[in-house]
């Protein structure tokens, strides 16, 4: 797979398959698992509170981790105003999302094939003049749907909740969504304001990673995450701390 193109970005093949980075991403996803036990989660929404707090990584590695078990994976890059995926995975960005949404091209031409089996990759596309419309129109909720059709889990990389309405907007057609946090820059109130805005549109909101946690000194270096989910002491805890029950 090419090294990403973007600095700062680390991604799962690059790293130490025993790192705290790696393990991390792997009890995300057995944490997702768990979730979609009873309600299967085949479309996840990875969004923050404000830029640069790691979602774009989160939402890459996430999905080679999901792909690197054996699942047909397809991520997106919606965030239409200010796209990442096409440079950390290197591929074309001429033909995308807004393309497909427009009629232009169909998902066999935009979905690109990458260096990790199992794995397919929805960039952005040229930038739109109307972003929340376009995520928001019924021509996003039936690509959605077909994508699910094609992969049996669809994970979008969406803006910020606070800075636009797009995360917003895309948190009422999927299936739950997972708010990256960065440990001592994301506020109390951003992160609660992000919360109750995903909640006032009934989303189900699945946890939150913690980005860039230092783990004693052990691989510092790294972006750590910590994920907690529904229903366990962690989620407790936090959702106290949140302001949840």
């Amino acid at each position: 797979m090419p090294k990403p193109q973007v600095a700062g970005e680390i991604l799962i093949p690059n790293l130490n398959p025993r790192s705290p980075a790696v393990e991390s991403y792997r009890i995300l996803r057995t944490n997702l698992t768990f979730l979609g036990v009873e309600k299967p989660l085949r479309s996840i929404l990875v969004t923050s509170a404000v830029p640069e707090e790691g979602k774009t990584v989160t939402s890459a590695n996430l999905a080679i981790c999901l792909a690197e078990a054996g699942n047909r994976i397809v991520l997106v890059d919606a965030d239409l105003r200010k796209s990442r995926l096409h440079r950390v995975f290197d591929v074309d960005n001429q033909v995308g999302l807004t393309t497909a949404l427009s009629g232009g091209v169909g998902l066999d031409v935009a979905l690109k094939e990458v260096n990790v089996p199992n794995l397919r990759v929805l960039p952005a596309g040229p930038k739109p003049p109307n972003p929340a419309e376009m995520l928001g129109s019924p021509r996003m909720a039936a690509l959605l749907a077909e994508l699910r059709e094609q992969a049996q889990m669809v994970v979008i990389d969406s803006p910020p909740v606070i800075a636009v309405t797009d995360a917003v907007v895309l948190s009422a057609v999927v299936d739950g969504v997972v708010l990256v946090c960065r440990a001592h820059e994301t506020t109390y109130q951003q992160a609660q304001r992000a919360k109750a805005m995903l909640e006032q549109v009934k989303a189900r909101v699945l946890g939150v990673v913690l980005d860039q946690m230092s783990l004693n000194g052990l691989d510092s270096y790294y972006y750590q995450y910590y994920y907690y989910g529904e229903g366990d002491e962690s989620t407790r805890r936090r959702r106290r701390k949140f302001g949840g029950h």
